[in-house]
């Protein structure tokens, strides 16, 4: 089998499959040359012109460096011809001397520089520095706080961030934003008093003495010096009295009713811890004087109302108007004519003393003050509906955030890092800022960053429950850097077993103050500027 196999191929060799062998190899397809040399030619006139370009323009700025050599020359000639003119040049005189064009200024930096936009390039280098800085320091934040940092309104570094978290008092930030933006800062609250006409002197029947809801309603003997944290921006309660005074009333035969109907009668909240009642904060109420205390005695009175009426009922017979039958609460009766009225500070510095003195009987008035002119309604519900509809109309993300009083004081409230860190920004420039306590100098924060280079410089507003240490605010740019600054606003919320422990919340406190200390660490515009 195998030689017949050989047999016929040598068969194929002689015949016709020796030549279908040959015909299957073609002949090299030729393409014509035109086509290719015209790609080439068009990809070529793009380098041709640049580089014809490129010459002119070089040519052109040795021509314009060679005539800054001449510019001296120019100069002597034009004080020559004009050293006995008797007219000022004009701008003919002065458009060609001995054939050269009177030059401008030459650009040092070039036009497209970024030496030209030194504050941008300053900022963006600044902040990333800080968020370096940061970084190693929130990666200790745990699962259960939160942190952010942001250079104005443009955030640089967080740490769980939309993490809802116990504020604790940073609270206070969510109700004065919505009180400015509802009230308005020129807001006053007015406390009236109301007296039946007198005779000689005496007036037959009960006066009323009725709450414009004024949470720093004060008497000017009370020793409010003594509180840890004392009220400032006070409203004088004597006023009042004083007023009876100057009408010539000597006598009222009937009782002082304290009337603080505007509100409902929810005077503390049930959701406090236990040791919170009566002791931190309420009983408040639309009437409410020296956080409902009398002068003389002990601890606050059960109903804010009465314990307003027997402190007037006090400084009347101080003033030696004799009142016949003690004090009482109840609703005033509109019959009688108001006599009297006094105003509290504008609400500006109403909400800069809360925030100032983390005052939670103010936090929790206002709120019921926002109900009331939204809805007409005094009471901690209506006023938080409108506080959250006016937060998340002005921007705020409210994902994750719960908010139960004003104080806060509830562990039922929750917040997040992004949103506090919204609200700070919102309150730049505003009196939200301008009561923020001051690091080692003013209110909650007089005992904090004492001898650090955050004294005077940090301004914030803390917080404090049991697990809870917070602390939101600005951080001023270092002195004498304004050229590249941005002003750092953070927030940074502890919710861990010993937060509140100086130990703990101190260590953080003063890491952070060490890294954003030297913020702004870029370049400045004395190196970035134009030259």
């Amino acid at each position: 089998m195998m030689g017949a196999v050989s047999d016929d191929f040598d068969e194929f060799d002689d015949g016709q499959w020796g030549t279908s062998n040959i015909d299957l190899v073609a002949e090299p397809v030729r393409y014509p040359r035109s086509p290719l040399l015209a790609l080439l030619a068009l990809a070529l006139l793009p380098a041709v012109g640049l580089f014809v370009l490129h010459r002119w323009a070089d040519g052109e700025a040795d021509a314009y460096e060679d005539s800054r050599g001449t510019q001296g020359l120019l100069d002597a000639d034009l004080d020559g011809r004009l050293a006995g003119a008797d007219e000022e040049p004009t701008d003919d005189d002065l458009e060609d001397i001995d054939g050269f064009d009177v030059l401008d200024p030459v650009l040092a930096t070039s036009l497209f520089d970024f030496r030209r936009a030194p504050r941008t390039v300053g900022t963006v280098a600044s902040a990333g520095q800080l968020e370096a800085d940061l970084a190693p320091l929130f990666g200790f934040i745990g699962p259960s706080s939160c942190a952010a940092v942001a250079v104005d309104g443009v955030t640089v570094a967080v740490a769980n961030p939309d993490v809802p978290v116990i504020p604790a008092s940073n609270q206070k930030l969510f109700v004065a934003t919505a009180a400015l933006q509802i009230l308005g800062p020129d807001f006053r609250f007015a406390t009236s008093v109301a007296v039946p006409p007198a005779q000689e002197g005496v007036v037959d029947g009960d006066i009323y003495l009725i709450g414009g809801g004024d949470p720093l309603l004060t008497s000017d003997d009370y020793p409010i010096t003594d509180d840890g944290q004392p009220a400032v921006n006070t409203t004088s309660f004597d006023v009042l009295a004083d007023a009876l005074v100057d009408a010539g009333i000597t006598r009222i035969r009937g009782t002082v009713i304290g009337d603080g109907s505007r509100y409902d009668d929810e005077w503390v909240i049930d959701e406090w811890a236990d040791d919170v009642p009566f002791i931190e904060a309420g009983p408040y109420d639309a009437l409410l004087a020296n956080d409902a205390r009398v002068l003389g005695r002990s601890g606050r009175q059960d109903d804010p109302n009465e314990g307003a009426a027997r402190e007037f009922a006090r400084l009347l017979n101080d003033r030696g108007i004799r009142v016949d039958n003690g004090w009482g609460s109840g609703i005033a009766s509109t019959l009688v004519p108001v006599v009297a009225t006094v105003e509290s500070e504008p609400l500006s510095a109403i909400v800069g003393e809360m925030l100032l003195t983390s005052d939670d009987n103010t936090a929790e008035m206002l709120l019921k003050e926002i109900g009331f002119a939204a809805s007409g309604q005094g009471t901690r519900a209506a006023g938080l509906e409108a506080m959250t509809r006016t937060i998340g109309e002005l921007g705020v993300d409210l994902t994750g955030v719960t908010f139960r009083d004003g104080s806060g004081l509830s562990n039922q409230n929750r917040a997040t890092c992004s949103a506090l860190l919204d609200i700070v920004h919102l309150g730049r420039g505003t009196p939200v800022e301008a009561g923020l306590p001051v690091a080692a100098e003013t209110g909650t924060l007089r005992d904090e960053f004492t001898a650090t280079v955050m004294a005077g410089r940090l301004r914030g507003k803390t917080g404090t429950l049991t697990g809870v240490k917070a602390l939101a605010g600005v951080v001023d740019p270092l002195p004498g850097s304004e050229d590249t600054t941005g002003t750092i606003e953070f927030a940074v919320v502890l919710n861990v077993e010993g937060a509140g422990d100086e130990n703990v919340y101190r260590t953080i406190w003063s890491a952070f103050g060490e890294r954003v200390a030297t913020y702004p660490a870029g370049p400045g515009t004395d190196v970035l500027g134009p030259r």
